[in-house]
């Protein structure tokens, strides 16, 4: 497996199709309990500027990918609207120095092998020591994510209610 950061828009549209097959809206309610699922839908245009922005790390296999964590700047507080509110929370609560994981997934047949861990790891390495943490958002109902993130080390900062639901919004250390 090959941990990088994404390049070309060969590996964005592999995203966008890995993205696409695991959407709350396309997978089952039996998958979404046992495999976690994916909320926001992304285009190429937004995710090519974010990649600009902070490039997204990718895990490979050959020449597929297979996993991805994307990275958001504050700057895209406004142009994603299901994302707006935690970037609200994070204001208020005067959190500082993070990179924001927008998104992470692991195609189906290569979960549970170790990527997710790996996209972090390497996510980790390429935001210090300019950020101090990687936050993110994770929907109160996926416990298959949650569970994930709290095992590699993820601390609950608080849950906050938004758009009809509960949201844990949760951190992981750089160093």
């Amino acid at each position: 497996m090959i941990y990088t950061t994404a390049k070309t828009t060969n590996e964005l549209l592999q995203i966008l199709s890995l993205q696409e097959s695991n959407l709350k809206s396309t997978v089952t309610d039996s998958e979404m309990a046992q495999e976690g699922f994916v909320t926001v839908h992304h285009n190429i245009d937004i995710l090519t500027r974010m990649n600009d922005a902070c490039a997204h790390i990718i895990a490979k296999d050959k020449d597929k990918v297979v996993g991805y964590a994307l990275s958001m700047t504050d700057d895209f507080k406004d142009e994603i609207s299901v994302l707006r509110p935690m970037f609200t929370e994070l204001e208020t609560n005067n959190i500082r120095n993070f990179i924001t994981m927008g998104q992470i997934c692991v195609a189906k047949t290569h979960r549970k092998q170790g990527i997710f861990r790996g996209l972090y790891e390497a996510m980790k390495k390429a935001s210090y020591p300019k950020y101090d943490a990687i936050i993110t958002e994770v929907d109160a109902t996926n416990s298959r994510s949650l569970g994930a993130h709290y095992a590699i080390g993820f601390e609950k900062l608080y849950t906050y209610h938004s758009l009809g639901q509960d949201w844990e919004l949760i951190s992981l250390k750089t160093i």
